[in-house]
């Protein structure tokens, strides 16, 4: 078989390779100049683990190509997937179609004659694939193709094993030829029985909103409770456990933080909050969520104010980590991107780390310092702030951190360290919906 795919951002990029690893013959196509220059030479506009590998692999094979060139990708192509961003539109955070819609219209420019599955792979709202139908059949052959969505449930730092042991493939039909295309396209996971979901356009693409509202719920539901766990003298961390073995609920998403972040989340509960309100069924838990999640930066500055004895004016705060997740170099919407602004507003120095984020971040902010890596940002600081649980941070040299630091005194947002461990570090600790430690000496 073979694929054309449209976009070799994030999406198109990560599909594109799994794909070609399936034995596939995958054309990737994009616009810009320079980023299919870098993938032709083995060089990757994003990080994530295990890409490189594979994309380097199955370039070597054969199976694996880029081009600006729509017609190469869509020629001889039994599938064409549409993989380009979505963007959050200024001002009433309706998903911005523009770059979809160039993209169908290029395809259809390229399509021959020959029945062709275009692919709905980027994240719209409902009705989006029905409407792009209509626009691809102003400029080809009645019959010549249809329409389907395949949302992608990729986590970033994850994303190839998501792609390649996925809990469920969803196919978004109205035909059973494109269906039979679909299924011929995803028959490597049939062999593992994965499980799909074969369902009509609208409703494929209400899944992919749905799951994303459900997650970002879970995520705020307990950090709320972590906040009252607070107050009231519980543990979060026992709390999600004990929630979180019933099989109803189950235990993933229910870490308490800083706030969800990243390129999905952020924009689509808003887009579907969007939607939901000019359908005339607003999502309201969804609305409740969103605000939630904006304030939490305001709550982890709270923390850090509190562990500089109430103010960070002059104070030199270290932080460790800009992504809004470990394993990734996106720093969209990232809770720590709220923080530093937050901190510099109230006259804070700060001094930071990332492994992989701070390249993007450099050119956000003024007044930052960014430190080679974790132990230098914690130089003569007043306070250290947890806000990305990479690894490398996870076991850190407590007695070196002490010795560094001007005041031993951290603001572990991830729930990192045990509360134990820190009360015998003698630590002024402070984390997410547990007891503060107050040890410091």
């Amino acid at each position: 078989m073979r694929i054309g795919m449209v976009g070799a951002g994030y999406v198109g990029l990560v599909s594109g390779a799994c794909f070609s690893e399936f034995g596939i013959e995958v054309v990737v196509v994009d616009r810009d100049d320079s980023k299919v220059a870098k993938l032709r030479a083995g060089e990757l506009p994003i990080y994530e683990p295990g890409l490189a590998a594979l994309v380097e692999s199955n370039a070597k094979a054969g199976r694996l190509s880029f081009t600006t060139d729509t017609g190469r990708a869509v020629a001889g192509s039994d599938a064409v997937f549409i993989a380009v961003g979505t963007p959050g539109r200024h001002g009433d955070d309706e998903a911005d179609l523009d770059n979809v819609r160039q993209a169908a219209i290029d395809v259809a420019r390229c399509l021959d004659g020959s029945y062709t599955v275009v692919v709905m792979k980027s994240t719209v709202p409902v009705g989006t694939g029905r409407d792009i139908a209509g626009l691809i059949a102003r400029h080809c052959t009645p019959g010549s193709f249809d329409i389907a969505s395949n949302p992608e449930f990729l986590r970033e730092g994850s994303a190839i094993g998501d792609f390649m042991r996925p809990d469920r493939v969803v196919i978004g039909v109205d035909s059973e030829r494109a269906a039979r295309v679909l299924q011929a396209i995803y028959r490597p996971l049939y062999l593992l029985e994965t499980p799909v979901v074969l369902t009509a356009l609208e409703t494929a693409e209400m899944i992919k909103y749905a799951a994303n509202a459900f997650l970002a719920t879970k995520i705020t539901f307990i950090n709320e409770i972590a906040d009252l766990c607070e107050k009231l003298g519980a543990d979060v961390q026992d709390v999600a456990r004990g929630i979180g073995l019933d099989g109803r609920i189950g235990s993933k998403f229910l870490h308490a933080g800083p706030g969800y972040g990243g390129s999905c989340l952020p924009k689509d509960t808003r887009a579907l909050v969007s939607t939901a309100r000019r359908a005339g069924a607003p999502v309201r838990i969804v609305e409740a969520v969103i605000a939630a999640n904006e304030s939490r930066a305001g709550r982890m500055i709270g923390k850090i104010e509190a562990a500089c004895g109430g103010s960070v004016a002059g104070r030199r705060v270290a932080v460790l980590g800009v992504t809004f997740k470990p394993n990734t170099d996106d720093i969209r919407e990232s809770p720590s991107l709220a923080i530093f602004s937050g901190l510099l507003q109230r006259g804070a120095e700060i001094r930071a780390f990332d492994p992989q984020g701070m390249g993007a971040a450099q050119g956000l902010f003024e007044g930052i310092a960014w430190c080679d890596d974790a132990y230098a940002a914690m130089e003569e600081a007043d306070c250290l702030a947890i806000v990305t649980e990479w690894n490398e941070f996870r076991a850190l040299d407590i007695g070196r951190i002490r010795r560094l630091m001007k005041t031993p005194a951290m603001v572990d947002m991830r729930n990192i360290y045990e509360l134990d461990n820190m009360e015998d570090a003698a630590f002024d600790y402070l984390s997410v919906g547990r007891r503060r430690i107050e040890g410091a000496a």
